[in-house]
């Protein structure tokens, strides 16, 4: 163990159970406070698309960085670094630990390895990029992707639309390939000493099917009226990362009579279960994994043995 002060990872894919553990952790009564790391909770108003905590759940497991910007706004990688090393210094300070807990990857790989000298983003190219892109389409940009930077093509599905235009805006803008400013030494690691737990299903299938019935629960439960406020309430367009989030695109598409329930139900699957496998990419590239299988109901004390066991030592 190192001198830094200690904090906490709870990783997994969509539907793996990542809240209810964090949230079992805390009821334990161990000393810990807990930090969404989740892109799609940071928006106000987008609960049901999101699985968000209800309100009863974040009454008794309060979750720092949920509902804190627009749907019309931006969050990135860089920012949550910066809100969560805050948010962590300000935890250890009052002799608690901070339980980082969610899907996004990006967000705990950045928050772990420190920023890489990657441009900004510039809305000149990004409307640039998204004309050709209606032109030609989006697997030929990720073919286009491929012919600039193959490893970062190779690990990004042709449909990763958001990703395929960051990659190729770094590209363009750096006149380097992304996997090989990443590849390159970050500017801070974080100081704290940290256990990584990760949720990882010893049966894919069987997490399709939560997958399948959380998002049966969403259309069920009114995923479509949700939408159709955000867009009486807020100036939104299929552009914003709010509106990228999965189960939010396809639900526009309903509204707008593109497609009926049935096909934003399968188009809904299948992003949710690519959302599933790239953060289980994710995950198999990370070193020192504690790996707990999400599929069996002991998991949470499993993980709650773990933490005991780590922070008496």
């Amino acid at each position: 163990m190192n001198q830094h002060p200690p904090a906490i990872f709870i990783m997994g894919p969509t539907a793996s159970g990542k809240t209810a553990a964090a949230m079992h952790l805390l009821e334990s009564g161990l000393p810990v406070e807990l930090i969404s790391v989740d892109s799609a909770l940071v928006f106000k108003d987008m609960d049901i698309g999101t699985a968000k905590p209800t309100q009863a759940e974040l009454e008794r497991a309060p979750h720092h960085l949920i509902d804190i910007i627009d749907p019309t706004e931006v969050y990135s990688a860089a920012q949550f670094r910066l809100d969560a090393l805050a948010l962590m210094a300000d935890i250890t300070a009052r002799g608690k630990v901070p339980v980082l807990v969610g899907g996004t990857m990006l967000y705990f790989n950045t928050l772990e390895q420190g920023m890489h000298d990657l441009p900004v983003a510039n809305a000149e190219l990004r409307a640039q990029l998204h004309v050709e892109a209606d032109l030609i389409g989006w697997p030929a940009m990720h073919r286009k992707l491929a012919a600039l930077d193959p490893i970062t093509a190779a690990r990004l599905e042709p449909t990763d639309t958001q990703r395929i235009e960051r990659a190729l805006e770094v590209c363009l803008l750096s006149g380097k390939a992304m996997s090989a400013i990443l590849a390159e030494p970050a500017r801070e690691i974080l100081p704290y000493n940290l256990l990584k737990i990760a949720l990882i299903p010893s049966d894919r299938a069987v997490l399709h099917q939560r997958i399948a019935l959380r998002f049966d629960q969403m259309l069920d439960g009114g995923l479509f009226d949700e939408v159709k406020m955000l867009r009486e309430r807020y100036l939104l367009s299929l552009d914003l990362p709010s509106m990228r989030c999965v189960g939010y695109r396809q639900a526009w598409e309903y509204l707008e009579g593109e497609i009926d329930r049935n096909t934003c139900r399968e188009k809904g699957l299948a992003a949710t279960r690519q959302l599933a496998k790239r953060q289980l990419t994710w995950l198999r590239g990370m070193n020192d994994l504690i790996e707990v299988d999400c599929l069996r109901t002991t998991a949470a004390n499993l993980i709650c043995n773990d933490v005991q066991k780590w922070l008496i030592k």
